[in-house]
């Protein structure tokens, strides 16, 4: 028997509310969150991504994806403008990994400087969401006359690379910039180093320049400001 033309019509109607009602989020659903930014770790002299370990698992563990957290490793013993030039490759790397428009940057120590150089020499402002100076030596330090090679050449004080580095604007572009420094650092001399024109700038507890990474007072503060 063949269905009235009225019902079928009505039948083919229900059919289809019913398949759009099946794939409309639910009244009042909570849309999905968003990945965060990847994070690239930017090590010190003499170091590697390892050093990271502590501040990454802590990420991961509140909520970072894995893909998400790079604990990059570059030859310390180079000038920090041709690590610079590394670190654009990577980030651009990590970008096309995560299908991120932006990455965050946490250094510690060294890693501040090529970093700088990278959001200020070579475009890293308009990829970087948020940069992170860990016991940086931003205006120099005096240890740096007890090694040698480029890097550390360049991480003295007055220093023709740490003069051209703070020329005009300290914190350049729309990246947010962000620094941590303690008073009982005896690796970065002076204290007054690490901060910078136009960052936020934190002084933690009487924490060593290697506890500035794994602190996790520090690390709640830094989470904070990555967002």
């Amino acid at each position: 028997m063949r269905t009235p033309r009225p019902l079928l019509v009505s039948s083919l109607a229900a059919g289809l509310l019913g398949a759009l009602a099946l794939q409309a989020p639910a009244s009042g659903a909570e849309p999905a969150a968003a990945a965060p930014d990847p994070i690239v770790f930017v090590h010190g002299w003499n170091s590697s991504g390892s050093t990271w370990d502590t501040m990454a698992a802590r990420f991961k563990a509140d909520g970072w994806p894995a893909g998400h957290l790079d604990q990059w490793t570059y030859n310390t013993g180079q000038s920090n403008a041709t690590t610079a030039s590394q670190l654009a490759t990577e980030i651009d790397r990590v970008l096309a990994a995560t299908g991120a428009d932006k990455v965050d940057v946490v250094t510690h120590s060294m890693g501040g400087l090529s970093s700088r150089y990278y959001t200020k020499n070579l475009g890293g402002s308009a990829k970087v969401d948020a940069w992170i100076s860990l016991g940086g030596p931003n205006h120099g330090t005096d240890m740096a006359y007890f090694c040698g090679g480029a890097s550390c050449t360049e991480m003295r004080p007055g220093s023709s690379f740490l003069t051209a580095l703070n020329s005009g604007d300290e914190t350049p572009g729309a990246s947010r910039y962000a620094t941590w420094w303690s008073p009982c650092d005896s690796v970065i001399n002076p204290d007054s180093s690490v901060p910078l024109s136009g960052a936020t700038n934190t002084q933690t507890a009487c924490l060593s320049h290697s506890e500035l990474r794994t602190d996790a007072t520090v690390y709640g503060q830094v989470k904070s400001f990555v967002g």
